[in-house]
């Protein structure tokens, strides 16, 4: 039976368990790229408009779940590099979840072993929907096949012109004309507003 118990874990799970884990994977494509001489790195998390932005990290209004990595470029360029880069997510999380599980096995953070069971479960959970090869609802791939396609061909085959991790300046262009158009659209609101 679902009680209040489950509501609260379920809550935590929401809102602090799984933003950690989004942005522990978002930091491995950080870590790897930096590794590769990245240029204009931004870790986004969330949608909409900007809450604040420090270093770069781009915080947004709206909910955590839709986070992205963007870079200008890499210093080093090939088929093991970018294989590297889109590992970096699959990595890290298999190493937090492997890491944390063994210090709950040999006694440590017993006390807070549920709430890092689930934290294991989500790293997980990413990892393997990462991993498996295929596309998304959007029809992008995801890492595991964008892995595959550079292993087995050298190359990108989907045909997709779109970059699979967007160059920050477009991203922040972008965002600064969503902006805009919102803005626009407010205005036109409330002149309309004070007209009737």
């Amino acid at each position: 039976m679902f009680g209040l118990s489950d509501l609260l874990s379920l809550v935590v799970s929401a809102f602090i368990i799984l933003p950690a884990v989004i942005l522990l994977r978002e930091l491995g494509y950080l870590i790897v790229s930096a590794l590769f001489g990245v240029q204009n790195p931004r870790i986004t998390i969330g949608s909409g408009p900007r809450l604040f932005k420090i270093g770069l990290f781009d915080v947004r209004k709206y909910y955590h779940l839709y986070s992205w990595f963007s870079y200008d470029s890499l210093t080093k360029e090939n088929r093991w590099v970018y294989v590297c880069v889109y590992a970096g997510p699959i990595l890290i999380n298999i190493v937090a979840a492997l890491t944390i599980n063994s210090l709950l096995a040999n006694g440590y953070w017993q006390t807070y072993a549920t709430f890092w069971d689930r934290f294991i479960f989500y790293a997980f959970y990413y990892v393997l929907f990462d991993v498996v090869p295929m596309k998304t609802v959007n029809g992008k791939p995801n890492n595991g096949y964008i892995i595959y396609e550079m292993l087995r061909y050298g190359r990108r085959m989907d045909y997709n012109q779109e970059p699979l991790i967007p160059a920050t300046k477009e991203v922040e262009e972008q965002y600064q004309q969503k902006m805009k158009k919102i803005e626009e659209i407010k205005k036109e609101e409330q002149q309309d507003h004070r007209t009737k």
